[in-house]
């Protein structure tokens, strides 16, 4: 039910008169086979086997979470880190460089992802700590800083005891829970 304008706004993205920024809130599976396909899977099972895909098709959603288009590209570059060895009362600031690399101006929402390598008990793969929506004009190039409080890497333990945990942390930073490297 798009309404009055709905045609006018959907032939706006269609013919470039719009540049769309949107994203997926959830991963689309390509065949029901695969269900359930979400992105924070632990590393264990169909999802994370020593063999990748399964016989007849791929273990991939064919439109993963944080999934969108635009008429426009963008780049990430320069991950930093700071600092890199933390108490756990402590904030993180994470920060990357993004570049509209096409030629019309665009809007992209960098999405920061987090996976604890070790931990007493199974982890996600990546989980979402934070997201921005950001808007650049061609060959534009934006710093994008996310403040990651310590605290936002634990997790509830074996007893249910919401813990944070020592351990090395591998960060990514993309246009989505695909790209995220």
């Amino acid at each position: 039910m798009p309404g009055e304008e709905g045609g006018n706004s959907i032939a706006d993205v269609l013919f470039g008169d719009y540049n769309p920024g949107g994203k997926l809130p959830i991963s689309f599976p390509e065949k029901v086979g695969q269900i359930p396909v979400y992105y924070g899977h632990k590393p264990s099972g169909a999802k994370s086997q020593i063999w990748g895909d399964y016989i007849e098709t791929s273990t991939n959603p064919v439109f993963e979470f944080g999934y969108g288009l635009s008429y426009t590209t963008f780049k990430f570059s320069n991950l930093k880190i700071e600092p890199t060895h933390v108490k756990t009362t402590a904030n993180i600031t994470i920060k990357a460089d993004v570049e509209n690399t096409g030629n019309r101006s665009g809007e992209e929402v960098v999405q920061l992802y987090i996976n604890d390598t070790f931990a007493s008990i199974t982890r996600p793969v990546k989980e979402l700590k934070g997201f921005q929506k950001i808007s650049l004009e061609p060959r534009e190039t934006m710093t994008v800083e996310f403040e990651l409080p310590v605290d936002t890497l634990g997790f509830y333990d074996k007893d249910m005891k919401y813990t944070v945990e020592p351990g090395i942390f591998k960060v990514m930073v993309g246009r989505s829970s695909k790209e995220g490297n």
